[in-house]
């Protein structure tokens, strides 16, 4: 979402040119580079989305760091906060989704869960108002890495033939079968796994945004069109509340189910298919 600012000017524009409410539109997630530069070659440039996930990187990484400053065996509510987070990743996803060797892997995915949860929660941030997640290469970043990851572990615990043999031939399926069932698998696994994983994050948070900032757009669009559609702005503003909250529950799920989908594939990966 673009910044108050923005948002405003957008909607001005829009009465001054006598064309009507303007809708956002996907320009909006690509804006004007503050900073470029070139390391080795490659091209690169700094955002304000770019800022955005910096600046919610260092929120969460603050707010966790605080948690174990002083830890104590009566916790502080911080400490309490933070505890609890990481027990709900622990044990209700690495432990009962993956099972007993799931306790290794319970740091990467509160991390992840974590770092999700910060990015999404930016969306509802006054002056941000954009969650990084909601531009595709930041889940599609995330969901390489899970990719990565699970494909390593799985060959790591299975040795690469029982792996590959695994994802290729799923256990109880006719011979015959395996012409058309062989490809549809190996496609999965390699490829709709982590394309599913980013588009779901991503096209929630996309969404959310588009919803969040059509009905705030709308709500001064019709304070200041200056007639009678004043009276409907305050139908406008509760819609927007509304989705606000909403967004809420959306930037915390999001968050769950791309963890618990990642624990589900590390789970087929260190234990082989029966």
């Amino acid at each position: 979402m673009t910044s108050s600012a923005t948002a405003l000017g957008s909607v001005l524009a829009a009465e001054g040119g006598g064309d009507g409410f303007q809708a956002p539109t996907i320009a909006e997630f690509y804006p004007e580079p503050i900073a470029e530069f070139s390391i080795l070659g490659v091209d690169f440039a700094i955002t304000r989305i770019t800022l955005i996930s910096w600046i919610a990187t260092a929120g969460i990484l603050a707010l966790l760091l605080l948690a174990v400053r002083r830890p104590s065996i009566v916790p502080g509510k911080l400490q309490y906060l933070g505890e609890s987070g990481y027990s709900l990743i622990r044990d209700g996803i690495a432990r009962d989704v993956i099972g007993p060797k799931g306790l290794p892997f319970a740091p990467f995915l509160a991390s992840l869960f974590f770092f999700i949860l910060a990015n999404n929660a930016m969306s509802i941030i006054p002056f941000a108002q954009i969650s990084p997640n909601s531009k595709f290469a930041w889940p599609l970043v995330l969901a390489v890495i899970v990719w990565i990851l699970y494909n390593w572990v799985g060959i790591r615990e299975q040795g690469a033939g029982r792996y590959f043999k695994d994802a290729a031939v799923p256990p109880g399926v006719p011979k015959l079968a395996l012409i058309l069932v062989t490809p549809i698998e190996l496609l999965q696994v390699f490829v709709i796994r982590p394309f599913t994983l980013a588009v779901r994050l991503f096209a929630n948070m996309f969404a959310g945004h588009m919803l969040l900032v059509v009905f705030s757009l709308g709500t001064v669009y019709l304070l200041t069109v200056g007639n009678f559609s004043m009276i409907f702005s305050p139908f406008a503003f509760l819609m927007a509340l509304a989705m606000t909250f909403f967004e809420v529950l959306v930037i915390i799920l999001q968050a769950y189910v791309f963890t618990v989908l990642t624990a589900t594939y590390l789970n087929g990966a260190v234990e082989p298919a029966h």
